[in-house]
């Protein structure tokens, strides 16, 4: 279980770098953010197709999606200095807390 955990966190992390690059291709008119973020989201969802095999559907999308969202929000954050307010703060910690909870609790996923 551990090896599908690598791999899904390897998609979340290949996703988080193209959504950066994305941000950063001007609409895809710049050419390098345009290349990574192409490649990103293929090897991302590359990646995920594995964990996919093994774990409801719905459990991994729940994980690669929220976990997306805060470290993506993350590197906003941090990197380019994108403002957070409380509310966007909170609403990013239930998202995390969500991910916990089905990660440790659920009988839904092997432990």
């Amino acid at each position: 279980m551990t090896r599908t955990y690598l791999i899904l966190l390897a998609a979340i992390l290949a996703e988080v770098v193209a959504t950066t690059a994305l941000a950063r291709s001007e609409s895809f008119t710049r050419l390098v953010p345009s290349l990574l973020a192409f490649c990103g989201y293929a090897l991302a969802f590359w990646l995920l197709s594995y964990p996919l095999r093994v774990m409801p559907t719905g459990v991994v999308y729940a994980i690669w999606s929220g976990m997306g969202i805060v470290l993506i929000s993350a590197v906003a954050w941090i990197w380019y200095r994108q403002s957070l307010d409380l509310a966007a703060i909170l609403g990013l910690g239930l998202i995390l807390a969500g991910v916990l909870i089905v990660n440790l609790f659920s009988k839904s996923i092997p432990h």
